[in-house]
């Protein structure tokens, strides 16, 4: 099993005709999603197609055409038209929307993660690479072209989740090289405000039979680790978690910014040595390499 995609997924691309669309769509053919996605969206496209998907003008279009509801998308269009393209598809009953967009307002971003609690669907991101599922599916660029994400993931018992993009990759093939696959890997996204925290990932990978740990890659700034000790202490949850917490040099320099436009801190839960105590605090045991998560991950499996 997996979390929020398997063989079965359908979903669109919006903005598919954009140059980053263009490569993120060959890439989801060649890993293996190819039947599944069923349409891209680009207004004023109606008729073309891109790797053999066809363009529609609007989301709605693209539902008439495939003849039933779709899972996903993914949207790539450009920040400004960010908003609209997620609630148009919301509308026309997507589920799981994976926001590759960054530098999107965050008030709209509020507001697109508002429209999708009420309407009891899922915002992965914004600004990032998406979900894998190893030997099965990718939604989103997470992974890169085809060949490397095959040798970055394999099949496993780890669910990986992280704020970074390329160290969802990194982290995994870690995992890989030491015989560890992964059951779901989900880029979340670095900024501020996001659709899908750790914590509301946990109960996704808590029910799935397959996944036996998770390991999580996090940064200075925000309160989601806060949240994840939380929920882990109040939900017993079953699944040994192991952390990597980049940015710790912070601590000793106010004000130096970090990586992701959510690695803001504002005061002292916000910093790495607080996050850490945390996390700790909790029972979920931070890292210090990267190359050691997989040892941690083997003493607590």
């Amino acid at each position: 099993m997996s979390i929020l995609i398997d063989a079965d997924t359908t979903f669109i691309v919006q903005g598919i005709t954009g140059r980053e669309a263009v490569n993120l769509t060959r890439e989801c053919l060649d890993y293996g999603a190819g039947a599944r996605i069923v349409g891209g969206v680009t207004p004023g496209r109606l008729g073309r197609d891109v790797h053999g998907v066809p363009v529609f003008d609007t989301v709605a279009q693209a539902v008439d055409h495939h003849g039933g509801p779709i899972d996903g998308s993914v949207v790539t269009v450009p920040p400004a038209f960010c908003k609209d393209a997620v609630l148009e598809a919301l509308e026309n009953g997507i589920g799981l929307v994976v926001v590759v967009t960054e530098r999107i307002p965050r008030r709209d971003v509020a507001e697109m993660v508002e429209v999708a609690e009420q309407r009891g669907a899922r915002i992965i991101g914004p600004n990032c690479l998406g979900i894998i599922v190893p030997d099965v599916i990718k939604m989103g660029g997470i992974g890169g072209p085809a060949r490397d994400a095959a040798k970055a993931y394999r099949p496993g018992p780890v669910g990986v989740i992280s704020r970074s993009g390329g160290m969802t990759t990194e982290m995994s093939s870690t995992l890989s090289a030491a015989g560890l696959g992964q059951s779901t890997a989900v880029s979340i996204g670095g900024d501020a405000i996001i659709g899908s925290t750790y914590a509301e990932l946990m109960p996704l990978f808590e029910a799935d039979p397959e996944t036996r740990a998770i390991v999580i890659y996090t940064e200075p700034g925000g309160r989601m680790e806060a949240q994840l000790a939380a929920w882990v202490a109040e939900n017993h949850s079953r699944l040994p978690i192991v952390a990597f917490m980049a940015g710790r040099f912070m601590d000793e320099m106010p004000g130096m910014s970090f990586g992701h436009a959510g690695t803001i801190v504002e005061g002292r839960e916000d910093t790495a040595a607080e996050k850490i105590a945390r996390l700790t605090a909790a029972g979920i045991q931070v890292a210090e390499r990267i190359e050691d998560i997989p040892t941690l991950i083997q003493e607590r499996l």
